[in-house]
């Protein structure tokens, strides 16, 4: 499915909006963008018709669970779910005898139609081509997002890479910043794919060939967001997806092959003798800013095209977005093979939005002897891209883990003595809480000790209560259901809050968790803002702690260099006042209907300064 038709597919089904009115790529279509993306359900795709360049820009293609389904071709996440699962099933169910596995001849046929195709001569990416002088990206409509980023990034590229010993493709979504017309950053983490390669071609002193396709069937975008096993090819996964093979043509610079049909292909290398450069920083999918470190330069030796390209853009920044779509197909498509190869006794896998894909995962298990949930927990953590996860909640089979009453109800009957796991291992190279870049504590809570059944006296609401050990202000909204009190820092930052001289000096001790964060939160966070930035600001060793049966979790943002305090601190990702106001005033001249505030007016609150670290 080419681009463009999904574009026609989304607009029959009235989930397109387009923009004829001109829009500049520097801001403002990211805060047209985030306040449709924020609304309910997602809100619509978004295609900027006049943009400045040549060429249209499409954003939010994926951002809602209907378009998901869209883009992948199904009616719903389920039914991929369920071919993967009885693909899985087959493939591993025991043969006894000759018969059972002539039965699986039709299936390997199957699975064997899917593999890439690579084509002869040149395909629809490369019907214009640029070269030489002519290369330039600025002919391109290269989004600048938040107004602390380092410079405009392209935000959806499929970075086209091989192993330089087995020549295995791997094709990867790293964000690439542009630093002049030619050339970009390359934005691998250190434990992906495409640094591996860059390592590997380092050793053998050899010039690293890349191609970033752009476009195309967008289950090309979502295939190179995929947490594939390495060494196995993102484009398998696109045949699956569609029931057909991947049609691939070879670059012209560089022996890469792409998808014939993607829109754009930016061919080039990276020369793995160069220094590495600063790069950065970025509002990120956590909801804050990335911030400044070293990574590759990607020299671009030509540009190919599509004719009728339309280029696909992404934001990411606070929650919800395009990008927690995206993560929440995965948690469904990848459900199966992790039940079935790496935990089979695991039911289901959730990964609410507000954990930004790694902050938080819950977990049913079927649970059949002591220490088990201890055992999943250590599993998962080792397993593919479920390494990055910080929080892990792990319930039995029969408890519901996408329903928040029963899991409050299990949560307020925690052991906080037994039912905690705590670990240390590889975290996100973004987590922004841990001193150590890509290394940190976890922890897992075991639930599945409770009886689900089992009633709680729910603690008395303080008619009042008066400021002490730091602590200004408190809030009562989640006591009842969780046992959670949530309270708020006095406005000038201290190292340390003493919560116990709070709860002493108010004669009250009935809170089983007291969340402390910074003043600016305070009368304004829903409880989903509440759980995205805890998970986002915490590291479990150093910022939880059980006092006298109540556990206390430090949600506050961390002033750089005290005690074990990260070095750096990045702000939260907002629009500045003035694009805000700029959109304000154009709202009418989009076309988008009823006026919808911008979110960034709640979330610049929380600003810690006016760049983008403290």
């Amino acid at each position: 499915m080419r681009l463009r038709e999904y574009i026609t597919k989304l607009e029959a089904a009235g989930e397109l909006q387009r923009i004829a009115t001109k829009v500049d790529t520097r801001f403002e279509i990211t805060e047209i963008t985030d306040r449709i993306s924020k609304s309910e359900g997602g809100g619509k795709a978004l295609l900027f018709e006049n943009t400045g360049t040549d060429y249209p820009v499409l954003m939010n293609m994926m951002g809602s669970d209907k378009r998901m389904a869209m883009a992948l071709g199904v009616n719903d996440l389920s039914d991929i779910s369920k071919r993967i699962d009885d693909l899985l099933k087959d493939v591993m169910t025991p043969k006894n005898t000759l018969m059972d596995k002539l039965r699986m001849l039709p299936l390997l046929n199957d699975v064997a139609k899917w593999f890439p195709r690579k084509s002869s001569g040149r395909g629809e990416c490369q019907e214009v081509v640029w070269q030489g002088e002519e290369v330039d990206l600025a002919k391109l409509p290269i989004l600048t997002s938040w107004p602390a980023d380092g410079g405009a990034f392209v935000t959806f590229p499929m970075v086209c890479t091989k192993d330089p010993e087995t020549g295995v493709p791997n094709m990867g979504m790293y964000r690439m910043q542009i630093f002049d017309k030619r050339t970009t950053g390359m934005h691998w983490h250190r434990h992906k794919t495409g640094a591996r390669h860059y390592d590997g071609y380092k050793r053998l002193g050899k010039r690293m060939p890349v191609s970033v396709a752009i476009g195309g069937d967008p289950v090309y975008t979502y295939s190179a967001t995929a947490p594939m096993p390495d060494n196995m090819d993102e484009m398998l996964l696109a045949g699956m997806l569609r029931q057909k093979p991947v049609k691939m043509v070879k670059c012209l610079t560089n022996d890469i092959w792409v998808p014939a049909d993607c829109d754009f292909v930016l061919e080039g290398y990276v020369d793995t003798a160069e220094p590495l450069t600063v790069e950065g920083p970025f509002g990120d999918h956590t909801g804050f800013y990335s911030l400044t470190d070293l990574y590759p330069r990607f020299h671009i030796e030509a540009i190919t095209s599509r004719r009728d390209a339309v280029y696909p853009a992404t934001i990411v920044g606070i929650p919800p977005m395009e990008d927690a779509y995206i993560a929440k197909a995965t948690e469904r498509i990848f459900l199966a093979p992790i039940r079935l190869v790496m935990q089979p006794e695991v039911r289901d896998l959730y990964m609410p939005m507000e954990g930004t894909a790694h902050n938080l995962a819950l977990v049913s298990i079927a649970k059949r002897y002591e220490g088990q949930a201890s055992k999943v927990a250590q599993g998962l953590w080792g397993a593919g891209q479920m390494m990055f996860n910080k929080y892990m909640v792990i319930a039995a089979e029969e408890c519901n883990i996408r329903s928040k009453s029963e899991m409050f109800k299990l949560l307020r009957n925690v052991d906080l003595k037994r039912d905690l796991i705590f670990a240390e291992g590889i975290l996100d190279v973004l987590d922004h809480t841990t001193p150590t870049t890509g290394y940190g504590s976890k922890l897992a809570i075991d639930l599945t000790n409770i009886d689900p059944t089992a009633e709680t006296k729910a603690p008395s609401v303080p008619p009042t209560m008066k400021p002490a050990g730091g602590v200004a202000l408190f809030n009562t909204e989640h006591l009842e259901e969780l046992g959670l009190l949530v309270v708020y820092a006095e406005r000038e930052w201290r190292e340390h809050v003493d919560v116990e001289e709070f709860l002493n000096a108010n004669n009250w001790h009935e809170a089983k968790y007291v969340a402390v964060f910074d003043y600016g939160a305070a009368g304004w966070m829903t409880a989903s803002d509440l759980l995205w930035i805890a998970a986002a600001n915490c590291d479990p060793k150093r910022d939880i702690r059980i006092s006298d049966g109540v556990m206390i979790i430090d949600a506050r943002s961390k002033r750089p260099g005290y005690g074990n305090n990260p070095k750096r601190f990045p702000n939260v990702v907002t629009s500045s006042p003035e694009t805000i106001a700029l959109v304000n005033e154009r709202w009418a001249e989009y076309g988008l209907g009823e006026f919808i505030e911008s979110p960034s007016r709640r979330y610049r609150k929380l600003w810690l300064s006016d760049t983008a670290e403290w």
